[in-house]
């Protein structure tokens, strides 16, 4: 599951983010005094701009300091951290939540058979996926709208691949999540999942699906054909 910089501030701090967005910090800057902050929080000025040191620390806002207030524009971190609370009351409110990811069909590094293929993974994978994935993943390069939509991702349960060790390095563990695969000429294969490093700060514009088939094949993609992926709860 990716770490976001969300982790370092609270709900008094994610609740300052929202207000913000609200007033259209989203789309560039917007300008707010802490008292007109603070009146709008009904709280005193210090906690008002302890939120907001907070939230600038965590790498959610950028700030910009003047006289007579403060230019305030929210960080694509800042909005993940939006989208993921978003996606957490879509789960309170509507059935059979996803996220639904674009991008195009491109080649890994064919590190991804390697992997999928060690005993460690392996087995847990026809234990907790049902099946044993064909020895290669589905790389995605994500459109930019998706690679910021992905961070909702984090709200839903994952499968937990656990780390493991052999006699020469440790394996990290990993996360998978249900996954729909869309062609652009409509053709869908179910049953397959994401995956990705349990902790990660890299590579969020590139995605990684498995399948008991390879999806190249069975789907007759080639590189740069455009998919849609729609990312379930477990």
């Amino acid at each position: 599951m990716p770490v976001t910089a969300a982790a370092a501030v609270g709900y008094d701090e994610l609740a300052v983010l929202k207000l913000l967005a609200l007033e259209g910090s989203l789309d560039g800057d917007v300008k707010i005094s802490c008292s007109e902050l603070a009146d709008r929080l009904e709280a005193s000025n210090q906690t008002a701009s302890r939120r907001l040191q907070r939230l600038e620390s965590a790498e959610l806002i950028d700030r910009d300091t003047v006289s007579d207030g403060q230019w305030i524009t929210i960080t694509d971190d800042g909005e993940r951290a939006l989208r993921s609370e978003y996606e957490d009351y879509r789960r309170i409110f509507e059935a059979d939540s996803e996220v639904e990811l674009e991008g195009t069909v491109t080649s890994g590094m064919g590190e991804g058979r390697h992997y999928i293929s060690l005993p460690g993974y392996s087995a847990q994978f026809d234990d907790r996926l049902g099946y044993e994935p064909f020895p290669g993943t589905l790389n995605v390069d994500l459109r930019a709208d998706s690679v910021r939509r992905r961070s909702a991702v984090s709200s839903f349960d994952p499968i937990p691949i656990d780390g493991w060790e052999d006699d020469e390095r440790t394996y990290g563990p990993a996360v998978c999540h249900p996954a729909t695969i869309e062609t652009a000429d409509g053709e869908t294969y179910e049953g397959a999942h994401t995956i990705a490093p349990e902790r990660t700060h890299h590579d969020d514009d590139q995605l990684e699906v498995i399948a008991p088939e390879k999806l190249r094949d069975t789907l007759d993609l080639a590189d740069g054909d455009h998919v849609t992926i729609y990312v379930g709860d477990n």
